[in-house]
């Protein structure tokens, strides 16, 4: 049973690979051949997997690439996913978001391969939801707030409509906040590389945006191993919740970085990494999700700190 991963090289799926890997599953990742990812991140896994050059926006590559996969299952993790860069550069971000998805069913069906399906999508497509309203349910409106999330959500209707008109088999997660070293464009990241900068004296201040948001936190190695069991125990034509139980504001999440530094850390708020528009408040209620599979997070958050942290010390 062969599973492909998409967009091979982000730091999730990175981790997600490691994984399957670790469980002896076979995989294929596809990787466009011009991407900003980092394929130093999937370093420990040479030898161990194939990697495909493969551009989900050309569909003649999409087909090659899937037709040597020959995948049983496909983890769909390929996207632009920076939340700030979609408010500068919202076409492309739009653009690539819908037509990658296009481009792989279409894939699919030209090759008449029916493979599971696990599209990776996220709690933004929920945008703005009052404090009163949390935790979110999966029933909760979707309201992106941003067109990322839009890109998002309309990735998730791409899906049911393959599913309702071509037989398509999908499960669909979103996941919330999580904390992932590999990934530098999330707060919990850029915050630990900071410190760590600041501690070789490479830098004298920590920047930062909005502090006021309130996250459910997990990490991105429980967020893996959730992946996988959605993928071989959850209901096709579901969306499904994926979150941890650890909930603070970003604010309390720095404190708890600055008091594992090894020097006194100064912080100050940097205007531009403000969003035009942000979400506060993101906390998940995952019964659904873990109702179905028996997962549970395994890592603390002082674990995961601690991981995060020891990354940037030894690049």
């Amino acid at each position: 049973m062969t599973n492909v991963i998409t967009g091979i090289y982000g730091s999730g799926a990175s981790y997600l690979a490691e994984m399957l890997v670790k469980q002896k599953k076979p995989v294929v990742g596809l990787a466009r051949w011009h991407s900003n990812g980092h394929n130093k991140n999937i370093d420990s896994l040479k030898n161990k997997m194939n990697v495909i050059e493969c551009d989900l926006t050309d569909l003649s590559a999409t087909i090659r690439a899937l037709k040597f996969a020959n995948p049983t299952c496909i983890y769909n993790m390929a996207s632009h996913a920076n939340v700030r860069a979609s408010f500068d550069n919202p076409i492309s971000v739009l653009d690539n978001n819908i037509k990658i998805t296009i481009n792989l069913f279409e894939a699919l069906k030209i090759l008449d391969i029916f493979p599971t399906i696990h599209h990776v999508s996220t709690s933004e497509v929920y945008g703005i939801v009052d404090q009163s309203e949390s935790p979110i349910k999966e029933e909760h409106p979707l309201n992106p707030a941003n067109i990322y999330s839009v890109s998002k959500l309309t990735q998730e209707k791409i899906c049911y409509a393959y599913q309702n008109s071509d037989h398509f088999n999908i499960i669909i997660t979103r996941c919330f906040s999580y904390i992932c070293p590999r990934r530098e464009d999330i707060f919990t990241s850029a915050f630990a590389r900071q410190i760590v900068e600041i501690e070789k004296g490479r830098r004298d201040v920590l920047v930062h945006g909005n502090l006021n948001s309130v996250r459910t936190l997990m990490d991105v190695r429980d967020m893996s191993s959730a992946y996988i069991e959605a993928t071989e125990k959850c209901l096709f034509g579901e969306p499904y919740n994926i979150g941890g139980y650890n909930t603070l504001s970003v604010r309390d999440f720095l404190e708890k970085l600055k008091e594992k530094a090894k020097v006194k850390i100064k912080t100050e708020i940097d205007p531009k990494l403000l969003r035009p528009i942000d979400i506060n408040y993101q906390v998940p209620d995952c019964t659904k999700f873990k109702e179905k599979t028996g997962w549970k997070p395994k890592i603390s958050l002082d674990e995961s700190v601690d991981f995060l942290l020891e990354y940037y010390r030894k690049l």
